[in-house]
């Protein structure tokens, strides 16, 4: 009788069982996979919605509001900004078409805004000119109120012939601009900055004799202009000042008292020029109207 073997229930058996291996590489892949699919898309979708803003008929631009303008042109905003042509409001930067219009000589500040959906708001504020400043050798040139040079003038193209004019001083360089500077200039500019002076139809300046202006002499009364738009009186002729380096406030104010003392004790005799360089000594020349009596005589009054 044979005997059956039979396996070791205790035995341990050598059989691996076989399990399936995972590569983290791969979940990393398809991870990434998917980000990159979500930004194509995202890019896609916001490509999409940028064309559709820019060709929708609602965003384009149907007003141009444009305040300020006085020597400058609606015309030449338009051109300047390319609002001359059809745009997208939402194609437009406010911040490069102010830039573009500050180039403009004749704008000093530039502010562009949208409004709504389809308004672009334009303000100019305009530069004020002062003065024209003739240089040797150099084109003559526009300062504004508060004495910068902003403009070559064009005689043919700017309507500036009520301006003084100045000369005698000169362009300083100060931080790569080209400016007028120093105790000379600020003379001039103190000039100009009196009220009630009349019109100055010329200023000039010398670096040892100070100021001297020529006014327009056209006020019977006083011998000075009531206000420079004034060209009824029958006197027009150009009055000589000279002022010196200050106290120009007291020497106008002086040479006023004298024009009235010469009307009301020489009624026959004008003023053709006076010097106020020393207050305390003024030089005065009377010339002889024009009469049948006295021939264009010329006398001089010293001291007066």
């Amino acid at each position: 009788m044979t005997k059956k073997n039979t396996p070791n229930r205790y035995k341990k058996s050598n059989k691996k069982s076989r399990k399936l291996k995972t590569f983290p590489g791969g979940k990393v892949l398809l991870g990434k996979s998917g980000f990159i699919f979500f930004i194509c898309a995202m890019s896609l979708g916001f490509t999409y919605m940028h064309d559709a803003v820019l060709q929708c008929p609602l965003f384009d631009v149907k007003t141009i509001m444009i305040d300020g303008l006085d020597r400058v042109t609606r015309e030449e905003i338009l051109v300047r900004t390319g609002l001359d042509k059809p745009a997208n409001m939402f194609e437009l930067r406010p911040d490069m078409l102010e830039k573009e219009l500050n180039t403009h000589p004749w704008i000093r500040v530039a502010t562009v805004k949208r409004q709504l959906f389809s308004t672009i708001s334009i303000k100019i504020e305009e530069q004020a000119p002062l003065a024209i400043v003739t240089i040797e050798n150099l084109a003559d040139i526009v300062i504004n109120t508060r004495g910068a040079p902003f403009k070559t003038y064009e005689a043919a193209k700017d309507d500036l012939t009520a301006l003084p004019v100045i000369s005698g001083v000169d362009l300083s360089l100060s931080n790569s601009t080209y400016l007028f500077e120093g105790a000379l200039f600020n003379a001039v500019m103190e000039i100009l900055k009196i009220k009630n002076v009349g019109q100055i139809k010329s200023i000039l300046g010398d670096e040892n004799t100070g100021i001297r202006i020529n006014i327009l002499n056209m006020s019977p009364e006083t011998g000075f202009t009531k206000n420079s738009g004034d060209t009824k009186s029958e006197n027009k002729a150009l009055l000589p000042v000279k002022l010196g380096f200050d106290q120009f406030e007291k020497k106008l104010a002086r040479a006023r008292q004298i024009q009235r003392y010469v009307k009301s004790n020489y009624p026959n005799q004008t003023i053709s020029a006076m010097d106020l360089f020393n207050l305390k000594k003024v030089f005065v020349t009377l010339d002889h109207q024009v009469t049948m009596e006295d021939a264009a005589q010329n006398t001089t009054a010293k001291g007066v």
